[in-house]
C-alpha cells in the first residue's frame, strides 16, 4: 500500500482533486498497483509557517 505525502501551501479543492488523481495514476503504472491502494495525504501550510534562503515565504 503505497502513502504519499505532499506537503505545500494552500490550494484550493479542484487543484487538490486533481493532484490526488494524478498522483495516484502514477503510482497505478509505475508500480502495477490498484489504485484503491494508495493514499495520498496532503499536508498545507501557511505562508507565515515555512521559508526558504532564511526568508519566511510570507515575506517574499
Amino acid at each position: 500500500m503505497p502513502i504519499v505525502t505532499i506537503q505545500q501551501g494552500p490550494r484550493n479543492v479542484e487543484q487538490k482533486r486533481e493532484l490526488v488523481k494524478k498522483v495516484t495514476e502514477a503510482f497505478v503504472e509505475a508500480l502495477e498497483v490498484p489504485a484503491e491502494s494508495v493514499y495520498v495525504w496532503i499536508q498545507e501550510y501557511q505562508p507565515e509557517n515555512w521559508g526558504a534562503a532564511g526568508k519566511l515565504t510570507a515575506d517574499r
